[in-house]
């Protein structure tokens, strides 16, 4: 009687449990195989399972997700020619312990075969989207690559635009964010390593680094913390980062976090690590300084010149939204003398009829922008537009009308919270905006010695913190003679010849010797010169 047409009968046991000390291995018997697979996968509507002969007279089965498989790759490359095969194979029939070698050398049209003895290895494959097949009499399943995952193609970032520069982003899937890491760095000294998170979800997370450059002692720390974190879902990279991160209480984020290829590369070369996620389009770099939240891609794009001006701007602009609405809070209320007379007097007008002290005032607006902030960009697009226009303009020229609020006030809030957008990196502004309300409670407190305080405590803190042994506030302290280099302003291309020395790469030289030639050079003689 043939083995498919016999009656399965479920097992008392698993194939695993039978096998006593190999509770995970694969048995010979394809029977017991795939009435283990069957109880196990079996209620799933998704599940596709085939009987089919090999060489017509081998009994085997065949299994895959449907929404996760490519079942036309299925039947041409796999089912069709193992049901029909060559003309030599159906004369001569491979010994069984050959079975599995012929299969693969000389029948399969498929590149992506593995043998694989293990059961949970077949079944996370399964998941992800490979095809299993099962032989009566080998202890051996295959596993072909047909996966078929849909997937958003590459567009520009949307949390990190620029003007000059490139428009890749990363997406969710993570074979295609190492691809694009392969295309900007096509050497053999980029090592990827992957490794799988989440009891539950599995999640496959890739280390990047160039041999050569990034320290090995940063890699092992990465590696080292990274396998210690057993929890249920990794679903993102954030996850993560609140796992690995040094200080998980400080405001300050000590991870960078990024979805644009070239910024990853960049701090690559540089002698970082960069963390890849499946499902996530952001990756993690590390270590992390302070000064890389106002540094964007285009500062180095540019030229030199327009970089730095575009670069004291971005500094000023996170310096003036920080504590700015704290002076205003501490010169109105404590030191009105400071201000200049005109100006003090229009201020005093403004607020003439605000039933509220300048501290309660500037809180109030401030909680009433936070809360208008977070509901445009949780409302969908066209509505946030609109929504946002009608907060700004609406609402603030009637609390200005109904006396409950002056209209200094409304501008000094809607300056502060222009200059937080001003900060290229979402974590970083996000840590500022939380800083402006204890700080302007200070100042409400203490006035100007108050705003001294809050920026004594906050810079204190920074230079406690340390991300994998780095300290937060390199390379100003402790400083570091190559990192001043690109800190409030960037030095020439070819005048940055080491890179930083708190990254502690093993390769430091970065600017060859010809480059140096080419920018000390004396300026050719042109036509006129010669005509002289």
């Amino acid at each position: 009687m043939s083995l498919f047409r016999k009656n399965r009968k479920k097992l008392k046991t698993s194939p695993q449990e039978q096998n006593g000390n190999e509770k995970t291995k694969l048995s010979s018997d394809l029977q017991d195989s795939i009435t283990y697979i069957n109880e196990l996968l079996g209620k799933n509507d998704d599940f596709v399972y085939r009987d089919f002969y090999i060489f017509g007279s081998i009994p085997a089965y065949l299994c895959y997700f449907s929404e996760q498989a490519n079942p036309s790759e299925i039947n041409t490359d796999i089912l069709k020619p193992l049901m029909y095969p060559p003309e030599h194979i159906q004369k001569n029939l491979p010994d069984e312990s050959k079975l599995v070698d012929v299969i693969i050398k000389e029948v399969l049209y498929q590149s992506r075969v593995k043998t694989e003895t293990k059961w949970d290895v077949l079944i996370d494959n399964l998941f992800l989207g490979d095809t299993i097949i099962l032989i009566q009499g080998q202890d051996v399943g295959l596993q072909l690559g047909t996966r078929k995952l849909k997937e958003r193609s590459i567009d520009e970032p949307r949390t990190e635009l620029v003007v000059l520069g490139p428009r890749e982003g990363f997406v969710e899937q993570l074979g295609t964010n190492i691809g694009l890491l392969r295309y900007r760095l096509p050497i053999p000294d980029l090592v990827i390593q992957t490794t799988k998170i989440g009891k539950l979800t599995k999640t496959k997370v890739a280390v990047c680094y160039i041999k050569g450059i990034t320290n090995p002692e940063l890699v092992k720390e990465v590696e080292d913390r990274l396998s210690k974190i057993e929890f249920d879902s990794v679903l993102d990279s954030g996850i993560i980062e609140q796992f690995i991160e040094d200080n998980p209480y400080s405001p300050f984020p000590q991870i960078q976090t990024t979805e644009r290829p070239d910024r990853v590369v960049g701090n690559l070369i540089e002698g970082r690590v960069a963390i890849l996620t499946q499902g996530s389009p952001f990756a993690l770099l590390l270590p992390t300084v302070f000064s890389q939240f106002y540094q964007t891609t285009e500062d180095y794009t540019n030229r030199f010149l327009m970089g730095n001006f575009i670069r004291i701007i971005r500094v000023m602009a996170l310096v003036f939204s920080l504590i700015f609405p704290s002076l205003y809070v501490s010169f109105i209320a404590f030191n009105p003398e400071l201000l200049p007379t005109e100006f003090a007097v229009a201020v005093s007008g403004g607020r003439a009829g605000v039933p509220f002290p300048a501290v309660i005032e500037v809180l109030v607006i401030e909680v009433a922008m936070e809360i208008l902030r977070e509901a445009t960009v949780r409302l969908p697009q066209q509505v946030g537009g609109a929504l946002s226009i009608v907060g700004v303009l609406i609402i603030g020229q009637a609390a200005v009308e109904a006396g409950f609020a002056s209209p200094v006030t409304v501008v000094v809030i809607a300056l502060a919270t222009i200059g937080s957008f001003a900060t290229p990196v979402y974590t970083a502004a996000f840590a500022l905006r939380m800083l402006r309300f204890p700080i302007l409670m200070l100042a409400g407190l203490f006035g100007l010695y108050g705003v001294v305080i809050g920026a004594i405590l906050i810079l204190n803190h920074m230079l406690s913190l340390q991300s994998f042994g780095v300290p937060y506030m390199s390379p100003v302290s402790p400083p570091d003679k190559e990192g001043m280099k690109d800190v409030v302003v960037r030095g020439p291309l070819w005048k940055m010849k080491n890179r930083p020395g708190f990254l502690q790469a093993q390769d430091k030289n970065r600017v060859g010797a010809k480059t140096q030639e080419l920018r000390d050079r004396r300026r050719v003689p042109g036509p006129v010169d010669e005509g002289k």
